[in-house]
């Protein structure tokens, strides 16, 4: 256990070391350098596929910085802290000359202090070390989109990394979106980790992604060899996010998800949909699942519209909460110009509730076909939102035939058991070829 290493739960199940797995259960290091669950879905990943591992029977310690991944019960959590320098209420504070443990965390700060965001190199290093002091307790390593050069050394287990998407993607959307050459220059500097993620992702030996078009991203961003990649579709917790006909439907009411006023999310033009719905259906009311902005572009365009009384923002909301606002709108719109899969839209399916989602990525993989367990637009088309919000606005039958449908293609094809069945064997795919190469094989 390394000193600054936190342990919030028992470790289980820690097997002698040169154990070898066979076709037991395996001895899981999960590797997220940002968790929480209710800011984006790394954290949603980890905690879900996490727990279906150890339904499994599989011993997984997930190893996190803050935010601290929220997990359930059997699994245990190492924190591995961070100076955490975008805390709130005090986001891209200078620490105090006592909080300087050593020269990772002088690099975090330096690299905060030129516009660069340090948390996938910082913790990826400090992962290295924890994982050297704590070789042979693993049978395999499985880093959450860190993409850090410290995972290149020897972590005394194979690695087996997930890439939801690859960032370029956000990068090259925010810089589309940039309005100044400062800004333009801003969105360089922040991304820069991008280069390190380029060069790290072209050297691992299996990497796992979500669906089918972000191997393709992957392939033409990162320049992966596409034969290092393999596709495991994760999915809902389809026993939380399941229909309950006792929870009342809000008439107008569209709920969305966005846990960031990002141009990716695509949140400014359900917005400007929405002033257009609402001329023809004044009841028509957005509920977004995320932080409100109190600037930005969705900031100006609410006050632009005239519509701070018909969108409303929610956050720190129980599990049940959340599920039970998603079952009471009559629609779930995800509106984002791109998505690596959508947990979103996936839950918002699993309750029943039918969906209008653009086609942005991997969106059409998980909502299916447009008139049979969707509505879909084109990403960035508000008049296109605003049609077809409309006509399921208008049409109880058409509203309950895609909630049904869309219900049963994700209990068909996305849960968290079939992930982590899927996710398994990519392990023990990754343990025979280390086996076969030595710990010393191509990276």
């Amino acid at each position: 256990m390394t000193a600054e290493a936190v342990e919030s739960g028992p470790r289980t199940g820690v097997a002698a070391p040169g154990t070898a797995p066979g076709d037991g259960p395996l001895r899981i290091a999960l590797l997220t350098y940002k968790g929480n669950p209710f800011c984006g879905g790394q954290g949603v990943y980890v905690r879900h596929l996490a727990r279906e591992l150890a339904r499994l029977g599989h011993r997984v310690e997930v190893i996190g910085a803050q935010p601290y991944p929220v997990l359930d019960e059997g699994v245990p959590l190492t924190e591995l802290p961070s100076l955490d320098l975008y805390r709130q209420p005090d986001p891209f504070r200078t620490p105090k000359r006592g909080e300087y443990r050593d020269w990772i965390d002088a690099a975090e700060v330096a690299t905060m202090w030129t516009g660069g965001f340090p948390e996938p190199l910082t913790f990826s290093l400090r992962a290295r070390r924890h994982l050297a002091a704590r070789r042979g307790e693993f049978d395999v390593v499985h880093d959450n989109q860190t993409l850090g050069y410290g995972l290149l050394a020897d972590l005394g287990a194979p690695l087996v990394t997930t890439i939801h998407h690859p960032i370029t993607v956000d990068r090259q959307l925010d810089l589309d979106a940039a309005t100044s050459r400062r800004r333009r220059a801003s969105v360089r500097r922040w991304y820069g980790f991008t280069r390190m993620q380029k060069r790290v992702a072209r050297r691992l030996p299996s990497v796992l992604t979500v669906s089918g078009s972000s191997k393709q991203e992957i392939v033409d961003h990162l320049g992966v060899d596409p034969r290092r990649i393999r596709v495991v579709h994760i999915g809902a917790d389809t026993d939380l996010w399941s229909p309950d006909p006792s929870v009342p439907e809000v008439p107008g009411r569209i709920v969305t998800t966005s846990s960031a006023d990002v141009p990716l999310k695509g949140l400014v033009h359900l917005v400007e949909a929405l002033a257009k719905l609402r001329t023809g259906n004044p009841a028509a009311h957005l509920v977004v699942v995320g932080k409100r902005a109190e600037d930005g572009p969705v900031a100006r365009a609410i006050e632009r519209h005239g519509l701070a009384e018909a969108v409303e923002f929610v956050k720190g909301i129980s599990d049940t909460e959340l599920v039970d606002l998603v079952r009471g709108a009559q629609i779930a719109c995800v509106p984002s110009l791109y998505e690596g899969f959508s947990l979103p839209a996936a839950e918002a399916m699993a309750t029943g509730t039918p969906l209008v989602a653009t086609t942005g990525g991997a969106i059409p993989e998980v909502a299916g076909p447009d008139g049979e367990t969707c509505l879909a637009v084109p990403p960035g088309d508000p008049g296109a939102l605003a049609d077809a919000l409309g006509r399921l606005l208008g049409d109880a039958e058409l509203r309950a035939r895609l909630g049904a449908a869309g219900r049963e293609r994700v209990l068909a094809r996305f849960t968290w058991k079939q992930a982590a069945i899927g996710t398994a064997e990519l392990y023990r795919q990754a343990i025979a070829a280390r086996a076969a190469t030595g710990p010393g094989g191509r990276r």
